[in-house]
C-alpha cells in the first residue's frame, strides 16, 4: 500500500510537470521511482502513463502527417534503437549508473546557453542517428529525452509543432519500450496493473500542470526541474559505484 501511494505521487508530480513543460513525465517518473527501485521496473510502471499522456500531446494540435513525414527517419531510429539496446536492462547496477549520467547530462546541458542548430541537408542522417541513440539510451534508463528533445529543439520549429514533436517521439520511444520490456518478459499482469492504475494521477497532474502553465513562469520552473535532476542523477550515478 504504502509503494502505490509513493507511485501515485511520483505520477502526479511527473504529470504536473509534463503539464508545465510538454515534457519530462518519463524522466521525472524514472528519477523518482528508481529511488525505491531498478529502472527496469520503473520503465514497466512507466509504460500506460507515458502512452496515455503522450498521445494526448501529440493530438493536441494540428494534424501531425507531415510531421510524421519530416520525423519518420528518427522514429524508425528509435525504435531499432530501443529493441537492440534491450540487453542493457538486464544489468540493473549498469542501468542505474546510466540513468544517473544522462539525467546529469541533460541538467547540464539544460543550464549552459549551448544551443545548435541542424541544417536541412543533414537531417537526413542525423535523424536516424539521434532516434537510435534516444532507443538506446531509453533501453538502458527508461529516460526518452536525451538526445531526441535537443534534437528536436535544433530543428528550430515552432513552438506548437514542437511540442507535438515531442508527443510524437515519446509515444514512439514508450511503444518501443514496451515491445522491449515484453520480448525479455519484464512486463508482468501485476505491473500491468498499477501501471494502468498510475494513468489516473499522471493525468490529473497534467491537468493540473496545463493549468499552472498560465499562472508559471516557465524559466523558473525550468531551472528548478534541471536542479531535481541534477541532484538526483548525481545521487543514482553515486549509488551505482557504491
Amino acid at each position: 500500500m504504502d509503494n502505490f501511494i509513493y507511485i501515485s505521487g511520483v505520477f502526479l508530480i511527473a504529470g504536473v510537470v509534463k503539464g508545465v513543460t510538454g515534457m519530462g513525465l518519463p524522466t521525472v517518473a524514472v528519477a523518482l521511482l528508481s529511488l525505491v527501485m531498478t529502472p527496469m521496473q520503473a520503465a514497466g510502471l512507466l509504460i500506460v502513463p507515458s502512452l496515455f499522456t503522450n498521445i494526448w500531446q501529440l493530438f493536441s494540435g494540428a494534424p501531425v502527417y507531415l510531421l510524421w513525414e519530416r520525423l519518420r527517419p528518427m522514429m524508425l531510429g528509435i525504435c531499432v534503437g530501443t529493441l537492440a539496446g534491450g540487453l542493457l536492462l538486464r544489468n540493473s547496477g549498469m542501468a542505474t549508473g546510466t540513468l544517473g549520467l544522462a539525467l546529469v547530462a541533460y541538467a547540464l546541458v539544460g543550464f549552459s546557453s549551448l544551443r545548435w542548430k541542424v541544417a536541412v541537408h543533414d537531417e537526413h542522417w542525423l535523424a536516424p542517428l539521434a532516434g537510435a541513440v534516444t532507443g538506446m539510451v531509453s533501453s538502458a534508463t527508461g529516460v526518452f529525452v536525451l538526445p531526441a528533445v535537443p534534437y528536436l529543439q535544433a530543428l528550430e520549429m515552432r513552438k506548437d509543432d514542437l511540442v507535438q514533436a515531442m508527443g510524437l517521439a515519446f509515444t514512439v520511444s514508450t511503444m518501443a519500450m514496451a515491445v522491449s520490456l515484453a520480448m525479455q518478459g519484464a512486463w508482468q499482469p501485476s505491473m500491468a496493473g498499477i501501471s494502468f492504475a498510475a494513468q489516473l494521477p499522471a493525468l490529473a497532474g497534467m491537468l493540473l500542470g496545463q493549468w499552472m502553465r498560465k499562472r508559471l513562469h516557465p524559466l523558473v520552473f525550468r531551472k528548478c526541474l534541471l536542479a531535481v535532476f541534477l541532484l538526483t542523477g548525481a545521487y543514482l550515478t553515486l549509488k551505482s559505484l557504491s
